[in-house]
């Protein structure tokens, strides 16, 4: 078995705020990929005393170990589990119920001698590919399709479009969330690997269109995920007249995992 991951916050000033693990059990049978993007809350209150890099190795550690110590649990059932009980580690300090406490995108693969478990909250991605040579992006595209104005709006005030009918869905302090998430199962005969990108990883193919997701894929196998998120900063800076980049942030926080099963 080959797991190899990659990231780089976006400004080395700040903490990173994506989160990669790959948690193994001592037994050596199966594993779990945890793959988290925080999201920055806009500069003012957010009821937490806490940071979001600070949420998401707390919900990323609980995330990995449930996915490996609880195989009776479904992945929506461990993601309940873990947002559950992250939000108690800080309910008596922080307003949960802020729009803006910390919260993070999540992407999560299980695996054992039998099937391929997968599932997918927010923006980020999944990419699976099969044993006939095809690659499968698994997306939850809810924020991909609101309108580009409201997203503005959402941005740079609390009228917030997250965790909300007509919206999109993040992991916070909501157990209930984990419903909403993207999920499926495959046999693992039918799986030869798969990857997970925070968006700041997959402005490869999302934003510089320097490849569709099978070339990304080939990439991460060959040159694995530090080589793309190391190509992603070079366009990035290449981009001095924003026409990939537009009015988006120069660099982002960038985390990919990749595994061969």
């Amino acid at each position: 078995m080959r797991i190899e991951l990659g990231t780089a916050p976006g400004d080395p000033a700040r903490p990173n705020e994506d989160y990669a693990a790959a948690a193994l059990p001592a037994s050596g049978r199966g594993g779990a990929l945890v793959l988290l993007d925080g999201v920055t809350p806009p500069q003012g209150d957010d009821g937490c005393l806490h940071s979001v890099a600070w949420f998401t190795a707390r919900l990323g550690g609980a995330l990995g170990e449930l996915s490996v110590s609880r195989r009776d649990m479904a992945l929506r059932e461990v993601l309940s589990e873990a947002i559950r009980r992250t939000a108690d580690t800080h309910r008596a300090t922080c307003d949960l119920s802020h729009p803006r406490t910390p919260q993070a995108t999540v992407v999560l693969v299980r695996w054992d001698d039998e099937r391929v478990e997968h599932l997918v909250l927010s923006d980020s991605v999944l990419l699976v590919a099969e044993a006939d040579g095809r690659v499968v992006p698994v997306l939850d595209d809810r924020l991909a399709r609101l309108p580009r104005a409201s997203l503005a709006m959402e941005a740079l005030t609390d009228a917030t479009l997250r965790n909300k009918e007509g919206g999109f869905f993040t992991a916070a302090a909501d157990p209930e969330v984990a419903a909403r998430a993207v999920a499926g199962t495959a046999a693992r005969t039918e799986v030869t690997a798969v990857a997970a990108l925070t968006d700041g990883a997959a402005r490869w193919v999302e934003k510089f269109r320097e490849g569709d997701w099978p070339d990304c894929l080939a990439l991460l196998r060959k040159e694995g995920p530090q080589a793309l998120v190391d190509r992603v900063r070079t366009l990035e800076r290449a981009d001095t007249d924003r026409v990939f980049l537009g009015l988006g942030k120069t660099h982002d926080d960038a985390a990919a995992i990749y595994a061969e099963l």
